[in-house]
């Protein structure tokens, strides 16, 4: 709720909402939001997110509400051009666009043009890996154009959007496997990929584990 005001501020004072997201899955869960709480401002989405939204219209009826996900992708426009690029960051709204971290993709040249004035905003809606463009841009409020580094006058924030699941949702998945289904936990903080892979072998009877970088398994 408090994004979407925000989005609304700045759009309602005839700025422009850049939000660099993750092509696949935050750039959707973002328009989404904007559409469940009825946000009337032009919407636009750039680069891979298109490719990803499509594939996701194509099976929406696995989606958990294939109504609201229609009904954003409907309030969206598309961008696929330079000319509807240079449109758009004219247009008092909010840009939808890879890459989350700003390490490239449309979003970068959105920056350039969006970055260079106080009454637009910069909203990052991904985890940003430390010295990524993104969070020094959070860091430091600037941003490395054409090699080199420039003063942003828009606005920053950050805003908590989450799709990982927790410890629980980790557990009740694993609960759900067959007793002969071997599991390998990746993608984390190496304790706590120990921890939940101890936990599966233990508690469930799970052939489980937590591989160390080079490791070689065959499946």
């Amino acid at each position: 709720r408090e994004f979407v005001a925000r989005c609304r501020e700045v759009v309602e004072r005839g700025g422009v909402v850049l939000v660099p997201a993750f092509g696949v899955g935050r750039s959707q869960e973002i328009a989404t939001v904007l559409a469940a709480y009825d946000f009337k401002y032009p919407v636009f989405m750039d680069g891979m997110a298109l490719d990803a939204t499509e594939i996701l219209l194509n099976h929406s009826n696995s989606l958990r509400d294939e109504d609201l996900f229609k009904k954003a992708v409907k309030h969206t426009k598309w961008i696929g051009t330079w000319s509807e690029r240079r449109r758009a960051v004219r247009t008092p709204s909010v840009i939808i666009s890879p890459a989350g971290m700003l390490k490239g993709g449309a979003a970068v040249f959105y920056m350039e043009e969006i970055a260079k004035k106080k009454d637009n905003a910069i909203f990052l809606v991904s985890f940003q890996i430390p010295g990524t463009p993104g969070s020094i841009l959070l860091e430091k409020r600037r941003f490395v154009l054409h090699g080199k580094s420039r003063k942003v006058d828009s606005e920053v924030e950050k805003f908590d959007f989450t799709s990982h699941g927790g410890r629980s949702d980790l557990q009740d998945l694993l609960s759900r496997l067959d007793s002969k289904t071997k599991v390998f936990t990746i993608h984390g903080a190496e304790t706590n990929c120990v921890k939940l892979a101890s936990w599966a072998s233990k508690e469930l009877g799970l052939e489980a584990c937590a591989p160390r970088p080079g490791e070689e398994f065959e499946v």
